[in-house]
């Protein structure tokens, strides 16, 4: 397999939800399918309840991992790094990019700080990057939904106050989820998870078989009529790990 993805490769992920996915990376270690890439309780690999997805009728995006922290101004750091640094590290990265920014406020900012708005997104797209997720909030979403561009967020406001960036490309924990900066990122309605880049091949293929075993046992469930035949209809991921 190869070890870094294809365009075809990110084309069959897009058409995959990010559930799927997560069955494949990690949510089930039993099935021969599963890749068993993380702990899926101990292990902070996909998103939690706090994050919200802006665009949901939006196909799934996939992409790799940028990342930043923003925060109040600090007098003894700030003016060291600016947003240009963060556009110098999206053009940087492998493409398509997915910005994830963890946003560090005082307990009473962390709900108001409307961070990324139209023309910090537009310049992100201009170095190929796709997609952003932050544990804060952001504005401008109906500007920015005519862009094509997806969004997962801690919420929406519509404004802020001065504010710096603290760090580029280091480890962040947005939503749950622990990412480093090269993480491939899959997200949809439903949330996100995080796998390695090189893991991409296997994953479509395993996520391909999984949701054939899917489609054959919801043939038969949608068949059974009693009890006994909702039972002999069996599991969904009778499919072996593809050769």
């Amino acid at each position: 397999m190869a070890n870094v993805p294809t365009t075809e490769i990110f084309a069959g992920l897009r058409e995959i939800d990010t559930p799927t996915i997560t069955n494949v990376v990690a949510t089930y270690p039993k099935n021969p399918l599963c890749l068993g890439l993380y702990n899926p309780w101990t292990e902070n690999w996909y998103t939690d309840t706090s994050i919200r997805c802006i665009y949901p009728s939006m196909a799934p995006t996939v992409g790799y991992a940028v990342t930043c922290v923003y925060g109040l101004p600090d007098p003894n750091f700030s003016g060291r790094l600016s947003f240009m640094d963060v556009i110098d590290a999206l053009d940087a990265m492998k493409k398509p990019t997915i910005l994830i920014i963890q946003q560090k406020w005082p307990a009473e900012l962390m709900s108001k700080a409307g961070l990324a708005g139209e023309i910090m997104v537009t310049s992100m797209k201009a170095v190929g990057c796709i997609g952003m997720l932050s544990n804060g909030p952001s504005r401008d979403v109906d500007a920015i939904r005519r862009l094509d561009f997806q969004m997962l967020l801690g919420g929406v406001t519509a404004g802020h106050g001065e504010m710096a960036v603290q760090a580029v490309n280091v480890p962040v924990s947005v939503g749950g989820m622990d990412v480093a900066p090269g993480d491939l990122i899959h997200m949809d309605e439903n949330g996100a998870v995080k796998f390695p880049a090189d893991k991409a091949e296997q994953i479509l293929e395993n996520a391909r078989a999984m949701l054939a075993g899917e489609a054959d046992h919801l043939a038969r469930l949608r068949a059974a009529t009693t009890a006994a035949e909702v039972r002999a209809a069996g599991g969904s991921y009778a499919a072996k790990r593809p050769a």
